[in-house]
């Protein structure tokens, strides 16, 4: 006979931690399979812009077509989102992945042939561009069908996030290992082979099967599946919490595209442009212990609550760093202001997650992640315009001003009204009754 000695009881206030996000069925290959396929996201494009470089010998040629490919993939990504979203991830994500592939294919293959016309690869990097399947909202929406729970699921969006941080620092470093043995071309097809084998473990992952919704979602009235076969486009909704979502990633975007440039012309200003990678690595690192510190957090804090303080946060420490009067103390105030970024983005993601209906989360992440992206473009253009005109404290302040000029405006969209989420007993972010 069984003993019946137990284990302590568990605390009921108790939280799991990030090894239950991994420890969910299939959580652990299924995000595995969509680190893989992003980690191309941070070798293609260093690797593509060596590429047009070594083929035109122009740098300006190289940066045009680099910068149209930034655009076609970031200002597109709602609209590949929303295929994936009407036509379910195991239709949409395995040609868009081909075919992604395919181009960068020609584009290495076209860059090959001594004088290439700048144009003809311009087109090519382009339609590349277009063609990026949206691995990262597809994954954000696979944590919820994999993790109902809503302090599980901040967990996965916060270990997500600062995951998909370390890729981008990683990819221009596999890019440097792998250019002396086959060279900017050959890079960029290792970033292809890495989405392709990404995208099809992702959708070979139990999670991808299904309807647009997929399962996990049969507890939700509001959750069933579409009927097969349909194509009406489901309209986005989300109401004020996805404007507020959007705001906030927005600003924040802006705020480090600014402050990478800022931070170059500090260095560069001091005398010590050696500073300038250990400064932006704290930055990353100060973003990577705000997004597991948010991920491990279980004070009942809404996300209503927390977008507004950590844009606050993320503004001020910026302005702030402005007044540093050497690399050191800057490098303490970005890591500072790093801080707040993965929180600031993690609480918009899943702001926007519980803004709309199932149907709709891939396409309401990717407007998310188009914000960021824009964002950090118009902050480093606008860096651009202002460093050398203007003092560098000036700089840090004005780049700031976006961020806290969104508090107010956030705080009156608190209620986020006309949301899901005040449907729903156990709002994202808040522990369960």
């Amino acid at each position: 006979m069984p003993s019946t000695a137990s284990a302590p009881p568990r605390d009921p206030s108790a939280r799991p931690g990030y090894r239950a996000v991994l420890g969910a069925p299939h959580a652990g290959r299924t995000f595995g399979a969509a680190l893989l396929g992003r980690l191309s996201y941070g070798v293609v494009p260093l690797a593509l812009l060596l590429t047009v470089r070594e083929a035109t010998g122009s740098y300006s040629a190289a940066g045009a077509a680099m910068a149209l490919f930034a655009l076609a993939s970031v200002l597109l990504s709602p609209v590949r989102a929303g295929l994936v979203d009407r036509h379910g991830p195991r239709r949409v994500l395995p040609p868009m992945a081909v075919l992604y592939g395919a181009l960068l294919l020609a584009v290495v293959a076209a860059t090959a042939r001594p004088g290439v016309a700048p144009a003809a690869v311009g087109a090519l990097v382009v339609a590349a561009g277009a063609c990026t399947p949206p691995l990262g909202p597809v994954m954000r929406t696979f944590w919820r069908r994999l993790l109902p729970d809503p302090a599980l699921l901040r967990r996965a969006f916060s270990l997500d996030g600062v995951a998909e941080e370390l890729l981008f620092v990683t990819g221009p470093l596999l890019v440097g290992l792998l250019l002396p043995v086959v060279g900017p071309g050959g890079a960029v097809v290792v970033g292809a082979g890495l989405l392709l084998a990404g995208a099809l473990l992702l959708v070979a992952s139990p999670v991808a099967a299904g309807g647009p919704d997929g399962p996990g979602e049969a507890d939700d009235p509001d959750a069933a599946a579409p009927p097969a076969g349909r194509r009406r486009r489901t309209p986005l909704g989300g109401g004020r919490a996805l404007r507020a979502a959007v705001l906030a990633s927005a600003v924040t975007g802006l705020a480090l595209g600014a402050l990478d440039l800022m931070v170059l012309a500090f260095a560069e200003d001091r005398g010590r442009p050696e500073a300038v990678g250990w400064i932006l690595a704290a930055l990353s690192a100060g973003s990577a212990v705000g997004g597991l510190g948010l991920g491990a957090l279980d004070r009942p804090v809404s996300n209503a609550v927390r977008l507004p303080l950590f844009t606050a946060g993320l503004g001020l420490a910026l302005a702030a760093a402005g007044l540093a009067p050497g690399p050191v103390v800057l490098g303490v105030a970005a890591g500072v202001a790093g801080f707040f970024v993965s929180p600031a983005l993690t609480t918009s993601y899943l702001v926007a997650d519980e803004a709309v209906a199932p149907e709709a989360r891939t396409r309401a992440g990717a407007w998310v992640n188009t914000a960021v992206n824009a964002g950090s473009a118009v902050g480093g253009a606008g860096a651009g315009l202002l460093v050398g005109h203007l003092p560098l404290p000036v700089c840090f302040a004005l780049a700031a001003a976006p961020a806290l000029a969104a508090v107010p405006v956030l705080l009156r969209m608190r209620d986020f009204g006309g949301s899901r989420s005040r449907r729903k007993a156990d709002p994202v972010g808040e522990p369960a009754a």
